[in-house]
């Protein structure tokens, strides 16, 4: 493990809705994006940001919003428009980071329709829609990306979803799938980017499997504040994981 260089840099990550958006056990990204930033040499803590005013969003570095149900989608709904939209719109113009996932990358699209017909506008922060489709994609994903001065091209995760969701284009997305089903099973992508936005619908937990994504987060993240680089880590053990993935693939 390299030495830090960054001092006693704060650095805030906020989990959107952990009480209802975390069905799939995705507090694994939270809890690599605080301990790779304490190994970086941050002062790493987590704030959770509920149904209600959420008066720290203003010191986020990164937004973490993970899946849900239709049923916790519908409970948020309401809160998501009139508490955290207009923060959660500042704070990424301001430079903050979102990673998103299955139902919360949904719900920053422009809408989600059920498979009911019933249909949830999103806050509209990512050019994309979402359909409910009639068969559950589930399954291993790989996906190559590209993201400028990221160690690795690939990204390893766990799809479960029913959703089909479709980019404008003011969004690109996250990677091209070589493996999996994806956005919607049809186009070969998976996730979407737009400015400071990822929203992906890798589980699994995405972030433990693909530490060159958490810091590619945490490094943008501090740009805003003109802060040093991120130190190097030693992630032997975390890319073995990634390449176990990789290389089970080839083989089917």
């Amino acid at each position: 493990m390299g030495a830090a260089i960054l001092g006693n840099v704060k650095f805030t990550v906020g989990w959107l809705y952990p009480d209802l958006m975390n069905i799939y056990g995705d507090r694994g990204n939270i809890l690599t994006l605080l301990k790779r930033a304490e190994w970086h040499g941050l002062e790493a803590r987590l704030v959770e940001l509920g149904r209600g005013a959420a008066t720290e969003m203003q010191d986020v570095d990164v937004f973490f919003f993970g899946g849900g149900q239709d049923r916790e989608q519908a409970l948020i709904y309401d809160d998501l428009r009139e508490f955290k939209q207009e923060s959660l719109q500042r704070a990424v113009d301001d430079g903050a980071q979102i990673l998103a996932v299955c139902g919360g990358y949904q719900l920053l699209g422009h809408y989600y329709q059920t498979a009911e017909g019933e249909r949830f506008d999103g806050i509209g922060m990512l050019d994309v829609k979402t359909e409910a489709g009639k068969k559950r994609f589930i399954g291993d994903v790989i996906v190559q990306t590209g993201f400028e001065g990221m160690v690795h091209d690939t990204l390893v995760g766990f799809e479960n979803h029913s959703g089909r969701t479709f980019l404008g284009p003011g969004a690109q997305r996250l990677g091209k799938v070589l493996m999996g089903k994806g956005n919607n099973g049809s186009d070969k992508t998976e996730g979407a980017v737009q400015g400071n936005i990822i929203g992906t619908y890798l589980h699994g937990s995405l972030l433990p499997k693909n530490p060159h994504l958490a810091d590619h987060l945490i490094g943008k993240a501090l740009r805003r504040r003109g802060d040093g680089a991120l130190s190097h880590l030693d992630d032997s053990a975390e890319l073995a994981a990634h390449g176990w993935i990789l290389q089970r693939a080839q083989r089917r």
